[in-house]
């Protein structure tokens, strides 16, 4: 598997921060001239369906047919807390 498409699915399982940009442009003179621009930071929350799907492309877990939930969430939190202690070793 792409290691691109696990690592894109593990960001979207945990949840993410991005900055999404707004800018509005105003004609002058026959030019394009930018007159607002706006940042915001949106925040994406963890999404289990990618949590469940990144776990099987990764061969975390073999048989996730019966797998419910509170297990899934269960792992989600694991996951997270993993995902925090490496960043914060780095």
């Amino acid at each position: 598997m792409d290691e691109k498409i696990l690592k894109t699915l593990l960001k979207r399982a945990t949840g993410y921060t991005k900055d999404e940009v707004v800018e509005e442009y105003s004609a002058s003179g026959g030019e394009m001239e930018l007159v607002k621009r706006k940042v915001t930071k949106k925040y994406y929350p963890p999404d289990n369906a990618a949590l469940k799907t990144y776990m099987e492309l990764s061969g975390i877990d073999d048989d996730l047919s019966g797998i419910d939930s509170q297990t899934l969430v269960k792992e989600k939190m694991r996951l997270l807390k993993e995902l925090k202690e490496k960043e914060n070793d780095n």
